[in-house]
């Protein structure tokens, strides 16, 4: 039911959008700040566009050293998540191919507490080994948000090391970047090919792969699910981050971004599409192994990329290896969105301040950021990170998004005027925009945005 709304998004909100971003940068040829030159009283969506890059390029590049630290400790004969038999494992632990466990597999389950009877009455839950590597020697999470704990100094490394290759591929600015996305872009696709001729020929894949196609037509009409995948969409194309703005400054002034705007929207809706095949596939795999329905090993964010996902990987043949693939696809994937949002926030600075010495010192400033993004993201690094992590990306990239886009659409089509932009891009690409596009950035866009807006953020009241 979630693909029915998430289409209808991308329609006609998505596109649009993403095409009205990328015409403003290549025609102004500024960043995300430089380009409210047209209506100075909007400048504020453009600090907004930063702020959000700001915050999601903290926590996101924790995201990508956590990655890195699966990618190192799968340099293993046998994945350490694999059996129950380790000094951070507890006697709950029920691991699927753990020679000592004493759970029958058709009452394990991983998201609920059930009853297990051991000569007495005791209610008991049961935790996968691969949850266990993940909170209790990955993270060492904390009890509470409030109790930091020690920073977790193999987490600090990798993150040292995150920052460290995202300077180094932007040290000349999009010229060196550019060249990087080049392979940070494409090998995924060969991983995710890979992985998916792996996962449709496992036991169970068809199962998982029908649980992934089968709508659930009641919740069609739940608010909330229009809500998410407004947010998904901004989200996934980047909407309101600035970096679309930011990358198509860089085009040339006659570039077709009008075609490049319909070839990457589809693109990344149909590879997410894909995505959730391969991931799917598996999870079909490893729920038949288990005996328990699908949705009972399905999980979302960070519990499926470090708990799901690498629990099913230790139920494959050669399980290092497919481990190794899995993480350096999501190595890449963040990194090359981790690009992007680090060069939003340096070309934003050098753009505002204007000068001939901040253009020579570029190398330099996207070094201070850097820095400052290292120092920023060591708290995440700590035993209560997690929590703050899930914080920051619960209320980093969703409504903020949502928002951002409605009122730069409102901002260019009724202040700066709807006739004078369609003329602008008429004298960049040499036609005016098609009608659907003038049409969804004049009515349909805002008015959907600030429905499906409302209808996310109204919540029923629920007693007891």
């Amino acid at each position: 039911a979630f693909m029915f709304p998430y289409f209808i998004m991308l329609v006609f909100c998505g596109i649009p959008l993403f095409f009205m971003e990328l015409s403003f940068g290549q025609f102004a040829s500024q960043g995300c700040l430089g380009v409210w030159r047209v209506s100075p009283i909007f400048k504020g969506v453009g600090y907004g566009m930063m702020v959000v890059s700001t915050y999601i390029g903290i926590y996101y590049n924790v995201v990508i050293c956590i990655a890195f630290y699966y990618f190192f400790t799968s340099m293993t004969r046998v994945l350490p998540w694999t059996y129950c038999n380790n000094p951070w494992n507890t006697e709950n632990c029920a691991g699927v191919l753990s020679p000592n466990s004493s759970v029958t597999l058709n009452i394990t389950s991983y998201q609920s507490p059930f009853n297990l009877t051991l000569g007495l009455n005791q209610t008991l839950k049961r935790t996968s080994p691969s949850e266990e590597y993940w909170r209790r020697y990955v993270l060492k999470t904390s009890e509470d948000i409030g109790d930091f704990g020690e920073v977790r100094l193999p987490l600090l490394g990798c993150l040292f090391v995150s920052w460290v290759v995202v300077f180094l591929c932007l040290i000349r600015g999009v010229k060196s970047s550019g060249k990087v996305v080049y392979f940070t872009a494409t090998f995924p696709y060969v991983v995710l090919t890979i992985l998916f001729i792996r996962g449709i020929t496992l036991e169970g894949a068809v199962n998982g792969i029908l649980y992934y196609l089968t709508p659930q037509w009641d919740k069609i009409l739940d608010a909330k699910v229009w809500g998410d995948a407004a947010s998904q969409i901004f989200y996934s194309l980047g909407c309101a981050w600035g970096g679309l703005i930011t990358m198509a400054s860089y085009n040339k002034f006659h570039n077709n971004c009008y075609r490049d705007s319909i070839i990457i929207s589809i693109t990344n809706c149909a590879t997410s599409v894909y995505a959730g095949f391969v991931i799917f596939s598996i999870l079909g795999f490893m729920a038949t192994h288990l005996g328990v329905d699908v949705s009972e090993v399905a999980d979302h964010g960070p519990g499926l990329a470090f708990v799901a996902y690498p629990e099913a990987l230790t139920l494959l043949p050669i399980s290092p290896l497919w481990s190794l693939l899995f993480f350096f696809m999501l190595i890449l994937l963040g990194l090359g969105t981790q690009f992007c949002l680090l060069e939003t926030l340096v070309t934003a600075i050098v753009d505002e301040i204007g000068s001939d010495w901040i253009i020579r010192w570029k190398t330099f400033v996207t070094l201070i950021v850097a820095i400052i993004g290292f120092l920023l993201g060591i708290p995440l690094t700590t035993q209560a990170g997690i929590y703050w992590l899930l914080l920051m990306d619960n209320y980093a990239a969703s409504f903020s998004l949502v928002i951002i886009s409605c009122i730069m659409c409102i901002a260019i089509m009724y202040i700066y005027g709807h006739r004078n932009y369609f003329k602008d891009i008429e004298m960049m690409l040499g036609f005016p925009p098609p009608m659907f596009f003038q049409i969804c950035w004049r009515f349909f866009s805002p008015a959907i945005i600030f429905v499906s807006l409302n209808t996310g953020i109204y919540q029923k009241i629920i007693t007891n």
